[in-house]
Parts: C-alpha cells; sequence; structure tokens
C-alpha cells in the first residue's frame, strides 16, 4: 500500500498490509516461520502514538506562535524554517529508524513556517485563519471517528485513486507555480486557482475542496499505517513515526484549508 512516505516507507507499517499467499515468496514465508512468536522489543502501543502525536503538535504549535509574533518583524524566519522543515521533513522520512529529536525539531521548524504563512493570511484576509484551524479540527475529528467506527477503510482501488489524484494535483501545483512566477495568470495572485469556471467560482475552490478530500483519505491511510505497526508489534520508537506521519498530513491539510478559505474571502 502506498502513501504519506513516512509509513510507506517503512517496513514496519506495510509488513503483512495487503499481501495474499500468491504474493509471499518461499523466503518470506521461511523468515514469516523462524519469525519469533514474541516480540524481543517493548512493542509500540496506540496510547503510546497518541501520546508522542499531542507532544509533537504541542511543540509545533508553540513554533507557531514564535511564528505568528514574529512574521511581521522578521519575515525572513518563517521563511527559513519552512526550508528548514523540509529538509527535515526529507530526512526524518528516508531515516530508517526514527529520532525522537529530529520529529521535534521538524515539528518546531514546521511550526513556526506555519505561525508566520498564517499570519501573512490573516493580514489581507481577518479572521481566515480561525476558519482553517476549525475546519482542520473537524475534518480530523470526522475522520478519525469514521475510522475508529470501522464505517471507513483504505482499499486497494480507492488508494490507487488516491495516488493518480496526487501525482496529477502535484503536476499542476508546479505548473501554477511557473505561471505565477513568470506573469501568465494576468496579475491574479492565485495564478490558474483563479480562473472562474464559472462566474463567482474559481478554480481553485473545486480544486480546494477535492484536495480536502483526498488529505482526508491520506488521514485513512494513515491511520491504517499505524493500526498495522501496532499488529505488527513494531519497536515502541516507531510512535515517533506515526506522529511524524500524523503531523504530514494535518499540516498539509490545515494549508490547503487556510488557501481555500483565503480564495473563497478573495
Amino acid at each position: 500500500m502506498a502513501g504519506n512516505p513516512a509509513f510507506s516507507r517503512n517496513p514496519e507499517f506495510t509488513r503483512g498490509a495487503l499481501a495474499t499467499a500468491q504474493d509471499v515468496s518461499a523466503q518470506q514465508l521461511d523468515e514469516i516461520y523462524n519469525r519469533p512468536s514474541a516480540p524481543t522489543h517493548e512493542p509500540m502501543t496506540m496510547e503510546d502514538t497518541i501520546v508522542k502525536t499531542v507532544v509533537s503538535f504541542i511543540v509545533l504549535v508553540a513554533g507557531a506562535a514564535i511564528g505568528w509574533v514574529s512574521a511581521e518583524a522578521m519575515p525572513f524566519l518563517w521563511i527559513g524554517a519552512a526550508l528548514v522543515a523540509l529538509v527535515l521533513a526529507l530526512v526524518n522520512i528516508f531515516k530508517k529508524k526514527p529520532s525522537p529529536a529530529l520529529v521535534l525539531a521538524y515539528a518546531a521548524a514546521e511550526g513556526v513556517f506555519i505561525g508566520g504563512i498564517s499570519k501573512f493570511y490573516e493580514i489581507q484576509f481577518p479572521g481566515v485563519v480561525v476558519q482553517a484551524v476549525v475546519a482542520t479540527l473537524v475534518v480530523v475529528g470526522v475522520t478519525l471517528a469514521l475510522f475508529a467506527s470501522g464505517k471507513i477503510r483504505a482499499s486497494k482501488k480507492a488508494t490507487k485513486i488516491f495516488l493518480i489524484s496526487m501525482v496529477g494535483y502535484a503536476v499542476f501545483s508546479l505548473v501554477n507555480i511557473g505561471i505565477m512566477v513568470f506573469g501568465g495568470a494576468g496579475g491574479n495572485p492565485w495564478g490558474a486557482r483563479g480562473i472562474e469556471i464559472i462566474p463567482g467560482l474559481p478554480l481553485g475552490v473545486i480544486l480546494g475542496i477535492f484536495v480536502v478530500i483526498l488529505a482526508a483519505y491520506s488521514l485513512v491511510l494513515d491511520f491504517d499505517f499505524i493500526q498495522k505497526g501496532v499488529q505488527n508489534k513494531a519497536p515502541k520508537q516507531y510512535a515517533w513515526t506515526g506522529a511524524f506521519g500524523i503531523m504530514l498530513t494535518v499540516v498539509w491539510l490545515y494549508l490547503e484549508l487556510l488557501r481555500l478559505f483565503a480564495i473563497l474571502r478573495d
């Protein structure tokens, strides 16, 4: 199963996810047979993952407060924090074993960036940050409730559609950045997103709603990966991977909602 790179690159969260008898080679069967019946390490738990996720978000919010307060006086701070957060995100994604220090460092840097860009939007569109925060909490809460109740689950078909959509959205975003940089949007600050499909309805609104749905499904994949990590009795330290993966998706969801509400206000 593919999805959040924080999970999909890690065998602790993907082992046995969608395998069938035909998919398993003789060597893999031998490894499964020889695997000890009980873990030789303290396994991760859902409760521990929740605690580490909460701690990570506390650090992120603290960083956001710094970014918010310093946004106007020191705009270079949150812009620089965005680059640092990107580097730390890549390090955490490609690192074989999770590092609590690196996950929390990412949370702090990402928080400064989130605070700064939120202030930037708030100055132009007063009240938009509260709208985005509330909407993010609602989407995460509803998605978690539906997943916990078993009413929504990840599937092969839905995940394939999700991946195709994500590739298409990534290509569009890159093209749109080019349009905005080289002035092909006719002065529209949103680039192609500002094109009105019908009078009063920009493309950015339709696309924003679609991407929010993608982010919600990405959360479902995240919850599914964490659940499999617990079932696979992954080492306790991988609870930090769970926290990091959830942060990646929630931050993406918040930024998309922030832009969606800004386009609606504009």
